[in-house]
């Protein structure tokens, strides 16, 4: 477990690494997965208006284990640790699928997963291996393609077409300019109140 850590009404709440037992916390939550280097802290940042909460860099991989923050909304989000290309030794990498199997399917209060793409890069083998997993096993996915301030427009049309003809209803989402912000969050407070 990490330290309690709390800004802007939410909380950091934990850390689980491979082998180790996620805080037990009565609440909903919602997971965050994506590649490494999507956007994903930058996007739960942004969520919880709360600069810092979830830490960023410009390495990937820096998040090796699930860490959980409480909000005040009665939710909690679980970043897990991104796939694909990061730079972290190997046996800590191949710690990482367990920990994130055994998490989604054995977390009785998981509503589902916010699965993030990069809009720029599309939907690669790995995001579809997750996509798929999810599928099998009836969990909840909202897909949300990151990063689409740095598109220009004519870019952008082409690649939301893209992904729409792959992806079920994804959010078109900035964490710099708050695009898809509410949208995203709607989402989140239904699958939340799913039981």
């Amino acid at each position: 477990m990490g330290k309690r850590r709390e800004r802007g009404g939410w909380t950091f709440v934990g850390a689980v690494s491979a082998g180790g037992v996620p805080p037990t916390l009565g609440m909903p939550e919602i997971a965050f997965a994506g590649r490494s280097n999507v956007g994903k802290s930058s996007l739960i940042n942004r969520l919880t208006r709360t600069k810092g909460l979830a830490r960023t860099s410009g390495t990937p991989g820096r998040t090796q284990q699930i860490n959980f923050f409480a909000g005040p909304e009665e939710i909690v989000f679980a970043d897990l640790p991104g796939y694909g290309w990061a730079k972290a030794p190997a046996h800590v990498r191949e710690s990482w699928r367990p920990l994130v199997e055994g998490y989604l399917l054995g977390r009785e209060t998981l509503r589902g997963v916010v699965v993030i793409l990069d809009v720029r890069r599309g939907v690669g083998d790995a995001d579809r291996q997750l996509l798929d997993f999810l599928s099998a096993r009836e969990i909840g996915v909202v897909p949300v393609l990151s990063k689409v301030d740095k598109l220009k427009q004519g870019e952008r049309v082409k690649l939301l077409r893209a992904a729409r003809e792959v992806l079920d209803d994804p959010i078109p989402f900035s964490s710099v300019s708050g695009e898809g912000e509410r949208d995203l969050w709607r989402r989140l407070t239904d699958l939340a109140s799913l039981r």
